[in-house]
């Protein structure tokens, strides 16, 4: 159960998740605190977390900060307001996982929307930066409301384990195959990766296999001069601008409310369902209440939101980051001070990682979702029930589709809990009756 902050002795917080339909008292769930998270500190900080922090910033600040560079640029927005951008959602994402993680000794990362990164972008050819902005600030107010209102926390217990863990399981096989498909451009970097990966899974298991790859990786990757820095519009370094909001109604309804809804049904769900994966209760009104404060902080200096990052709280919590589980929140706390030295130092930080080769880092990623990959299939059909809910879940999750903007967890997860609803009402019915019967 969950130490009390006053109880230095307890280091477990992986709380089992409460059963369907029992509810906390508090829309804003407690936790240990961050005095106790800062207690506990030292002695999780070892080889396992220090490392997996390490290649979930990798991840982080590679291809995801070139999204929203190179769009910034190829839209006409000067060098030094795409640093700005840069700064708001790393440094504030950063700050996410650090309360998070210290407060509730839970390994949630802060970062922000990949794809709202690609929505963003595709928008500044239609409004002007400012009004852009504004339905960043939008976004997050709305996201704040939904957390400070509980009705997040509500939905998510309700939803069937099995069909979100079938819709973490689709939403992450991407990475998966991003290593076969790497493996087809960059023969010997993946399979440099891959023996790093298996050598340290096998004969090193106090260090994190991922970093192993990652390692190996960069080795094969200088033997053969996979190595190719990119220009960007972002170089040396620049204070944060800050930016002056507009506020246009069409662009609140074609950027706002969109990015709104991926924080929460994207972002916020896959995390979400990847720490129940793990063995975690996750706090999921806190997680969106952060999610909303990021998204109105991030813009004051041109960032949309920051929020919680699906891919890399994957990465921190799962068992590469280090056998007990109760360890793993520090990998969240090294990744968010990761993550805002290099929001501070993005004008040199960017020249860096973009020398990696986009193959080793999706070799790398992939591999380091091996464990949730695992516990997430095992989740969605090892219980016997909304078998059929969650295979809808993980075809949807699989295809990528993004009606009205929505990416695909969101729909995963309305057609598994339909096609259970329709199919499969008993589990539903058995599932309501447990409460009643364990009480």
């Amino acid at each position: 159960m969950t130490a009390p902050a006053d109880d230095p002795t307890e280091d477990t917080v992986a709380d089992p998740p409460r059963p369907a339909g029992q509810a906390s008292s508090r829309r804003i769930e407690p936790g240990p605190g961050i005095r106790s998270g800062l207690r506990g500190l030292p002695r999780r900080l070892n080889p396992a977390t220090i490392g997996a922090a390490v290649v979930a910033a990798v991840f982080g600040c590679t291809g995801p900060a070139l999204i929203v560079i190179d769009g910034a640029a190829a839209n006409g927005l000067p060098g030094e307001l795409i640093s700005s951008w840069i700064f708001g959602i790393y440094v504030f994402g950063g700050l996410i996982s650090l309360v998070l993680a210290l407060r509730y000794r839970v390994p949630v990362v802060g970062a922000f929307s990949i794809p709202g990164a690609v929505l963003v972008v595709g928008a500044l050819a239609t409004f002007p930066f400012s009004d852009v902005v504004g339905a960043f600030l939008a976004a997050g107010l709305l996201v704040l409301v939904l957390g400070l209102t509980g009705l997040i926390g509500t939905v998510s217990r309700w939803l069937p384990q099995p069909i979100v863990m079938a819709m973490i399981a689709g939403a992450l096989i991407r990475f998966g195959i991003g290593v076969v498909d790497a493996a087809g451009s960059a023969p010997w970097i993946v399979a440099a990766a891959v023996a790093g990966f298996l050598v340290l899974s096998r004969f090193v298991p106090a260090v994190p296999a991922p970093l192993g790859a990652l390692v190996a990786g960069l080795v094969a990757a200088a033997w053969t001069s996979g190595f190719a820095a990119q220009d960007t519009a972002v170089a040396g370094w620049t204070l944060p601008v800050l930016v002056v909001p507009t506020f246009d109604l069409g662009a609140i309804l074609a950027v706002g409310i969109p990015l709104a809804a991926l924080v929460v049904a994207a972002e916020n769900a896959q995390a979400y369902g990847v720490l129940l994966s793990q063995g975690y209760r996750p706090p999921i009104n806190a997680m969106t209440v952060a999610s909303g404060i990021g998204g109105l902080l991030a813009p004051l200096t041109g960032g949309h939101n920051a929020n919680i990052a699906g891919p890399m709280t994957a990465i921190c919590s799962s068992p590469q980051a280090g056998a007990d589980p109760g360890d793993r929140y520090a990998a969240s706390v090294v990744n968010g001070l990761l993550f805002i030295a290099f929001g501070l130092l993005a004008g040199f930080a960017v020249t860096a990682v973009t020398a990696l080769p986009s193959e080793l880092i999706a070799a790398v990623a992939g591999l380091a979702m091996i464990g949730v990959l695992v516990s997430s299939f095992h989740g969605a059909f090892g219980a016997g029930r909304f078998r059929v809910g969650a295979l809808t879940a993980l075809v949807v999750a699989m295809s990528g589709i993004a009606p009205l903007g929505i990416s695909s967890p969101f729909w995963a997860l309305v057609a598994g809990v339909v096609a259970s609803a329709v199919l499969e009402p008993r589990d539903f019915r058995s599932r309501e009756a447990e409460p009643a019967q364990n009480g």
